[in-house]
């Protein structure tokens, strides 16, 4: 039986945007704001050869876009694991492939390279618990690459969610810019800050609700835990 004819099973897992489907061995998901750059940049990381993320293989008769599917798990609610230091480096490595596939590249404009913008466990594809593929490019655009960088490390480490002494912290923290290769510095913890700053603003956008107000409260913890650690970070 063709893909075309086969059952369409929701999907778990993730952060899931409402209406994404399995159909056989690919992925059915409704076009966004952002769609026109997203499938130039799944066509330029086909053509460079870039093995780590879905490929787009055009539309169906819904107007859905269909990708490959990507066999593995993604987490959904990632704020109380504490990931292994091979965990970490192999999501810092990933990290770094990408961008590396991006850089220079027409896609990336003038800037360093094409972020992410959403680097967290949730949107990787993980197969014996360990990072294989990158998903969800809704927010891909030109960046820097510590824009990625600093978001991720702050997402992997679940700072000041997780119970471990900041001088571990500062451990894992320079595990994770080591392996990708960038020093551990005051750059990397104002690429951090500014990544909260960017979420901040999300989450104060958003409609007044018991949930926004929640993340808000949650958000503000992470920052003040950030503020109170920070010299120790750098060790």
């Amino acid at each position: 039986m063709g893909a075309e004819r086969d059952a369409e099973t929701d999907l778990k897992g993730g952060w899931v945007t409402s209406g994404i489907v399995r159909v056989g061995e690919t992925v059915r998901r409704p076009p966004g704001p952002n769609s026109p750059f997203v499938h130039k940049l799944l066509d330029h990381l086909e053509e460079a050869g870039f093995d780590a993320s879905p490929r787009l293989l055009g539309t169906d008769e819904k107007g859905r876009e269909i990708l490959t599917y990507v066999e593995g798990d993604s987490p959904s609610n990632c704020r109380s694991i504490v990931w292994s230091d091979e965990q970490l480096a192999a999501a810092a490595e990933l990290l770094r492939r990408f961008h590396d596939a991006t850089a220079r590249s027409v896609l990336a404009a003038h800037a360093d390279v094409v972020c992410h913008n959403d680097f967290g466990p949730w949107n990787l594809v993980w197969r014996d618990e360990l990072p294989v593929a990158i998903i969800d490019y809704d927010y891909a655009a030109p960046g820097t690459r510590l824009d990625d960088l600093g978001y991720a490390v702050w997402k992997h480490l679940n700072l000041g969610l997780v119970e471990l002494p900041p001088g571990e912290q500062s451990r894992r923290l320079r595990l994770m810019s080591s392996e990708y290769g960038v020093p551990a510095d005051l750059e990397l913890l104002g690429a951090i800050d500014q990544a909260q700053e960017r979420m901040r603003r999300l989450i104060t956008a958003a409609p007044t609700c018991v949930e926004r107000d929640e993340a808000l409260s949650q958000h503000q913890h992470e920052r003040d835990w950030m503020g109170a650690n920070r010299s120790l970070l750098l060790g």
